[in-house]
C-alpha cells in the first residue's frame, strides 16, 4: 500500500539502528510502534521480540495492525473464505456504490462501478460471517485487511484519498481481485489498540518504544478517509466533491500544539529505549527535538537521506526536492 510516511524504504536503517542502541538480542523485550500507520516497523520485528505493542488512532491502521500484528497463529482455512469472497455475486445497492462510483450519479469516481460493487458485496458477506458466528476475530481483521489492501490497489486516485481522478487510471481499470493479506507466524501473544497515543502511553510499558507521529498539517483521516469507510461500512452523509467523512484531528499536524503533545508523551513514557523519526520538513526542528528529548535522558541521533513519498505529478507538488532526510532521534531515558 502506497502510504504517505511509510517506513517500508527505512526498516533496514531502523532496525540496524534500534539493535545497535538496544543490544543484539531483543528476544525478552517489549517493542511499541505507537504511531503504527500500516505496521511497517512492527511487522519487521515481530518476530524478534517478545511482545509487540500496536497503536493507531485511525480504525483502518487497526485493521492492518490487528491482522498483521495481532494474528500470530496458522490458520491453514483462511484462504477457503479468499476464493468464496472472489466467486461471490455483485450487489447494486451498496454503500460504496451509490456514493463513490460514477454510474450511480454520485460524480465521484474513485472506483469503477464493477470494482465499488464488489467492494461492497464482499465488505457486506465478511460482516455477516461475523454476525452469524462463523469467523472469529481473527480471521475477520485477517479479511477486512485483506480487503482494504486489495481495494487500494485498483483505487483511481493519486495514492491518497484526498481526491480522484477525472479518468480511470490503468490499475483502477482492472478488476478488483481480493488477495490475502498474510502474516508472520510465532508462538508470541501481541496487542494491537485504536486509540489517542498520549492517552494510551500512560497505559502500558516496555523495553523500546519506537514513534513515527505525523510531521505535519495533513491530517490522516482526511487522506485516507476512504479507507476507514470501507473499514467501518457504517452509513453516513458524504460531504463535498470528495464525499469526506468527518474524522479525527491529530494534535501532532498542530504547529502549536506538537511540541507540547510530544514532550507531554515522553513524560509519561515508561519505556526505556525511545526512537523517534521525524523527517527535516516536520513542524519540530531537529534543534527543538533535542531540547525536549534531552530533559529526559542520554540523547543522540542518526539521519539517513531517502526518495520522497510522490502522491502526484512532480510539476504539481509544492516541494521541488526529490530526497528527503530522515532523523531518528534517539533517547535513553533515565
Amino acid at each position: 500500500m502506497n502510504y504517505i510516511g511509510s517506513k517500508y524504504k527505512l526498516l533496514p536503517f531502523l532496525r540496524r539502528a534500534i539493535y545497535d542502541v538496544v543490544g543484539n538480542d531483543l528476544s525478552d523485550k517489549v517493542l511499541c510502534d505507537l504511531f503504527a500507520g500500516t505496521g511497517m516497523v512492527g511487522r519487521c520485528l515481530k518476530t524478534d521480540v517478545r511482545r509487540v505493542i500496536a497503536n493507531d488512532l485511525e480504525y483502518y491502521s487497526y485493521v492492518l495492525n490487528r491482522n498483521y500484528i495481532g494474528n500470530h497463529l496458522a490458520r491453514p482455512n483462511k484462504e477457503t473464505y479468499i476464493n468464496e469472497l472472489n466467486r461471490i455475486p455483485v450487489v447494486e445497492d451498496g454503500f460504496i456504490y451509490q456514493n463513490y462510483c460514477w454510474g450511480s450519479g454520485s460524480e465521484r469516481l474513485y472506483f469503477t462501478d464493477e470494482n465499488g460493487k464488489r467492494i461492497d458485496s464482499i465488505r457486506q458477506q465478511i460482516e455477516r460471517w461475523r454476525e452469524n458466528g462463523e469467523i472469529d476475530d481473527d480471521i475477520y481483521y485477517f479479511l477486512l485487511c485483506s480487503l482494504l489492501e486489495s481495494a487500494d490497489k485498483v483505487a483511481n486516485t493519486a495514492s491518497v484519498y484526498g481526491a480522484f481522478l477525472k479518468n480511470i487510471k490503468k490499475s483502477a481499470s482492472e478488476r478488483l481481485v481480493l488477495r490475502a493479506a498474510e502474516y508472520d507466524i510465532n508462538c508470541n501473544q501481541h496487542e494491537v489498540y485504536c486509540e489517542d497515543a498520549n492517552s494510551l502511553i500512560s497505559r502500558i510499558e516496555g523495553d523500546i518504544l519506537y514513534l513515527d507521529p505525523p510531521y505535519n498539517a495533513r491530517q490522516y483521516g482526511a487522506n485516507y478517509h476512504m479507507l476507514n469507510t470501507i473499514a467501518e461500512y457504517k452509513p453516513f452523509v458524504p460531504k463535498g466533491k470528495t464525499g469526506l467523512r468527518e474524522y479525527t484531528r491529530s494534535l501532532y499536524c498542530s504547529t502549536k500544539d506538537v511540541a507540547r503533545e510530544f514532550e507531554q508523551l515522553l513524560a509519561k513514557a515508561r519505556f526505556r529505549y525511545i526512537f523517534l523519526s521525524y523527517n527535516n520538513e516536520g513542524l519540530m526542528s531537529v534543534d527543538q527535538i533535542k531540547k525536549i528529548m534531552s530533559k529526559f535522558g542520554r540523547y543522540d541521533v542518526a539521519c539517513k537521506q531517502y526518495q520522497r513519498f510522490k502522491a502526484d505529478k512532480t510539476e504539481n507538488r509544492n516541494h521541488i526536492a526529490n530526497s528527503t532526510t530522515e532523523y531518528l532521534h534517539i533517547l535513553e531515558k533515565i
